[in-house]
């Protein structure tokens, strides 16, 4: 737990984890391959952004940023996290 990359691809899997626990009780709305293709884009987001760090390479920067804006999106379209459905 060192770098941005770190503390914010936890942050997002933590919220991750409480999302699959909540949605686990009562009717399936999601699927386990959504959270498991989030958890991987978590994953590389922060491979990508610590060898961006490491290499100090911008084009890796970018790249984690861009695989972390792709998981958000996916996140946010495909599990919607924030909907009051009953």
């Amino acid at each position: 737990m060192e770098t941005p990359y770190d503390w914010l691809t936890i942050l997002v899997f933590a919220g991750l984890i409480v999302l699959f626990l909540q949605r686990s009780q009562g009717e399936p709305r999601d699927f386990l391959w959504q959270y498991l293709l989030a958890s991987v884009g978590c994953a590389v987001t922060n491979y990508l952004g610590n060898e961006a760090i490491k290499l100090e390479d911008s084009l890796y920067h970018l790249a984690a940023v861009a695989t972390g804006g792709a998981t958000l999106a996916f996140i946010w379209f495909a599990l919607k996290p924030f909907d009051q459905q009953d």
